[in-house]
């Protein structure tokens, strides 16, 4: 694996830390730690844009420093640092090593290497809940850009009965692979991809990205959803909210709801 650069942000709020991951997640960073008025973003050096990390944070007039870590010491201090994910009564996402979690439906075991879909991000907490609400007993699936597998691996543990799930990403492939196995998972597909996959049309599409990822492919995701079908949308800021529903009234589907945390959305919407 190549080596990461850390880039840590200093003295800001919540709110900026949550448009930046928006924007850093936009610009190919693949991992973040959250904590008060800290926001330490990680990205494969071979990706790093010095240009475009100096124009975002101009935007919200921050400095930031920047360090190389090594891949070893860098997922080896993420893992230690990772504390399980509870989902209400619903969902627990724990590491190996942590003691089994009483009390939920679902349990999800992970390897915790630093990517965006581990669960603590508001937005996989409310694609969780979400997916809670809407029954997946043999339907087909469809998780765009996976990175862990979280949401691929529950959507098998409801029932789905196959599950299409691909990333851009190659350190994503690598880690919801190996979770993949850890879960014993055995309908999911996974590939490398930055576009859907051609002809095939799924029940139930996830896709916890970006804004401006889901409005570059939103006509496909509403060419590949079957007709009664769902989709669920996060990654997204309240901010970006009014883009998503105009690009969704281009098209024949119906809101089925919101939910908010953190400054951050999940949107349902039905074919």
């Amino acid at each position: 694996m190549p080596d990461h650069i850390q880039i840590t942000f200093q003295q800001i709020n919540s709110e900026q830390q949550d448009m930046l991951i928006a924007q850093l997640a936009a610009a190919g960073f693949d991992g973040f730690e959250e904590s008060d008025q800290t926001l330490r973003a990680f990205i494969v050096s071979d990706h790093f844009d010095q240009a475009m990390l100096q124009e975002i944070a101009a935007q919200h007039q921050l400095d930031f420093t920047t360090q190389i870590i090594a891949e070893q010491n860098w997922n080896s201090s993420w893992e230690s640092n990772f504390e399980p994910v509870i989902v209400d009564d619903f969902t627990a996402i724990r590491a190996g090593f942590h003691e089994p979690i009483q009390g939920v439906e679902h349990e999800i075991v992970i390897t915790p290497k630093m990517s965006f879909g581990t669960g603590h991000h508001a937005t996989t907490y409310m694609m969780v809940q979400a997916m809670r609400e809407i029954s997946f007993k043999n339907k087909t699936v469809f998780d765009f850009g996976t990175g862990t597998g979280i949401l691929a691996i529950l959507a098998e543990k409801l029932g789905a009965a196959s599950i299409t799930a691909i990333d851009n990403d190659d350190w994503s492939i690598s880690n919801a692979a190996e979770n993949l196995e850890r879960n014993h998972c055995n309908r999911i597909q996974l590939g490398k991809a930055d576009a859907l996959p051609a002809e095939q049309v799924f029940d139930i599409i996830l896709a916890n990205i970006n804004k401006n990822v889901i409005l570059d492919h939103f006509a496909s995701l509403n060419r590949q959803l079957a007709e009664g079908g769902i989709m669920v949308l996060s990654g997204l800021l309240e901010a970006d909210e009014p883009d998503i529903l105009a690009k969704a009234g281009q098209f024949p589907l119906t809101s089925l709801g919101k939910k908010s945390r953190n400054n951050w959305i999940c949107l349902i919407f039905k074919h």
